[in-house]
């Protein structure tokens, strides 16, 4: 979830006057980060991964299953551990933004690959037996990405009031906020700096008999303006950020040698992000109605989308600075490597960045394409105020810096190192959605460590311009895009950018499956064959080699659509449940009966081939 801290947070009433300040020296704490290790130089390559639960709860009489609001009591149990000995735990536990949800971690980061893969999956294993000792009787821990009937009638363990304080949801109770103050300020000053209610609109999957209508819970404001939902046929309305960040991801943070390459490495995995999307996607259902997505990402996107009118474009500029044409959550908006491989044509999105924070920037001896994507990131508000940390020491921390580079939730994320720490240049990899099993979980994890190191060390060159990962962000959303979408990819991914002719000559639309397992023939074999091949030159042992062997298999038949995505089994498990009626309501009956199959796949009850294959 980002930078949490203790102390007293500021509504954004009282927020906002802190506002310069806090961007200043954010800026100014930056600084002293980069100039204290812009030349550290041979760190280890360490890396590991954070997984989010959410725990659900059966009802013994009426056989319903609902949310679990019991997170934050099992966190505290989780976390005696960490205080008594925080340098020696397996694992950490952290709060995430619903009391329904859970993240796990390592509790050291992995070092190096080798027979270090062969330990990922047990220890997701143990991390989900961990969760379980301490669940009630009627109660799961599961892996989903995104809970089915979030915001319908009492679909909370216990039930709450709607329409509270904090979010002002006609949908969720405030009470499915985790209890940390930093989560309900996060809300409140989100809608309060936007004005109004967030405002989640996402296309309902139309069956044979769904009415154009069917959510009709839709928001009229009272100015009808552009940027509310009015009477949308076939749209699924949502109007709080629990709907978005809710929902549970599978994420991996990577420590590389140098800033150099870590700013390499950035720039490749922000084009693989919306291939990564897809090939996990996990999130079909919204509100109790099957959408016609396959992924969260939009939802949590405009879950905390704080932009004013003025910022979204919809009333001329007054209070507000600029327009701002993303969330701040979203798809990156400019690569910032200063390898010989990117060309200035693949930077191609009208960058919009603070001019007075660039030159803070540029002043302070930072070069010109991290300056702009910081000063891109630094358009954005701190959200989130602590009243006894606005006065810090710049020197020694990053408290202010942190409050706005971890409230830009994009698809990788560029991380200095913290002050006066071991830890080196990171990057963040961000756009996966969490799958049903340890296994799948498990098979993600390692092949993205494989890619990253197989990009530092193969030099492989997957730039396009960003224009078109925006492009393929769109696609990687559509229903089935695994199997029907077409993404732009390089032909050629070795070797470094011609710096002449057409930038669009270097690259073609292909499905997911001809990215990952090739064309059938020499000019394109693919990425899992290049995978392959890495693998062999890296002289694993037999042992590390079968595991890693199956985990490929595992991902080609998923991109080649011989094995379904979880989106696509759910849709499946839907439509010919006994109680649909094919007009996209998944009732509370259809969503017990998936939750509990989902239970007896993790607990080995259930094989499901389709999903699966005989992993």
């Amino acid at each position: 979830m980002g930078f949490i801290a203790e102390g007293n947070t500021l509504n954004w009433d009282d927020a906002q006057k802190h506002v310069a300040y806090i961007k200043e020296h954010g800026i100014i704490q930056f600084l002293h980060i980069y100039n204290n290790n812009k030349d550290r130089m041979n760190d280890q390559f360490k890396w590991g991964d954070e997984v989010e639960y959410i725990l659900v709860r059966k009802d013994k009489e009426t056989g319903e299953t609902k949310l679990s609001l019991r997170s934050h009591e099992i966190l505290d149990i989780l976390l005696i551990q960490e205080k008594k000995d925080p340098n020696n735990c397996e694992f950490l536990w952290r709060p995430e933004y619903g009391r329904f949800m859970v993240e796990g971690t390592p509790g050291k980061p992995y070092v190096g690959l080798g027979r270090q893969l062969l330990s990922i999956e047990d220890s997701l294993v143990k991390r989900r037996q961990e969760v379980v000792k301490y669940l009630k009787q009627d109660e799961h821990i599961l892996t989903f990405a995104a809970y089915p009937r979030m915001g319908t009638k009492n679909f909370t363990n216990p039930p709450g009031e709607t329409r509270g304080k904090v979010a002002e949801s006609q949908f969720l109770p405030d009470t499915v906020i985790n209890p940390h103050f930093r989560f309900s300020t996060l809300t409140a000053n989100i809608r309060q700096r936007r004005g109004k209610n967030v405002s989640i609109n996402i296309p309902m999957f139309r069956d044979t008999n769904t009415p154009a209508y069917l959510d009709h819970q839709t928001y009229v404001s009272p100015s009808k303006s552009a940027t509310d939902p009015y009477n949308q046929p076939y749209n699924i309305y949502m109007d709080a950020m629990g709907f978005g960040m809710g929902n549970c991801c599978l994420q991996t943070t990577f420590q590389l040698s140098n800033i150099e390459e870590a700013r390499s490495v950035y720039d490749q995995l922000a084009v693989l992000s919306p291939l990564f999307l897809s090939l996990t996607a996990s999130s079909s259902i919204f509100k109790g109605y099957l959408s016609d997505i396959d992924v969260r990402w939009t939802v949590i996107s405009q879950s905390v989308d704080d932009r004013t009118d003025e910022e979204l474009g919809v009333k001329p500029l007054n209070q507000s600075k600029m327009v701002i044409n993303k969330s701040r959550y979203d798809s990156i908006d400019s690569y910032i490597s200063r390898g010989s491989s990117l060309r200035s044509e693949y930077n191609d999105l009208n960058l919009v960045y603070d001019k007075d924070i660039y030159k803070q920037l540029i002043d302070g001896g930072i070069d010109e394409l991290l300056a702009k994507h910081y000063a891109h990131l630094f358009i954005r508000d701190p959200l989130v105020i602590y009243s006894d940390k606005i006065t810090i020491d710049d020197a020694k921390n990053a408290d202010h810096f942190e409050n706005i580079q971890s409230t830009n939730w994009q698809t990788v994320r560029f991380k200095p190192p913290p002050p006066h720490s071991d830890i080196g240049w990171r990057v963040e990899f961000r756009p996966m959605e969490v799958q049903l099993t340890d296994f799948e979980n498990a098979a993600f994890i390692v092949f993205v460590s494989i890619i990253l190191k197989a990009i530092s060390d193969l030099k492989l060159n997957f730039y396009i311009p960003i224009s078109k990962v925006d492009e393929n962000m769109k696609t990687a959303h559509t229903r089935n895009s695994i199997n029907v979408g077409k993404f732009y990819f390089r032909k050629s991914l070795n070797g470094s950018s011609p710096n002449t002719g057409n930038v669009e000559n270097e690259y073609e639309l292909m499905t997911i499956n001809e990215i990952f397992n090739g064309k059938g023939n020499d000019d394109f074999v693919g990425l899992i064959r290049i995978i392959k091949d890495y693998i062999t030159s890296c002289k694993f042992d037999d042992e590390t080699n079968t595991l890693l062997s199956k985990y490929l298999s595992f991902i080609s038949k998923r991109a080649s659509g011989e094995l379904l995505t979880m989106s696509s089994w759910t849709r499946k498990f839907v439509d010919s449940h006994p109680d649909y009626l094919h007009d996209s309501v998944v009732s509370q009956k259809i969503q017990d009966d998936l939750i509990q199959a989902s239970v007896d796949i993790v607990e080995g009850r259930r094989k499901e081939p389709q999903l699966l294959g005989d992993f």
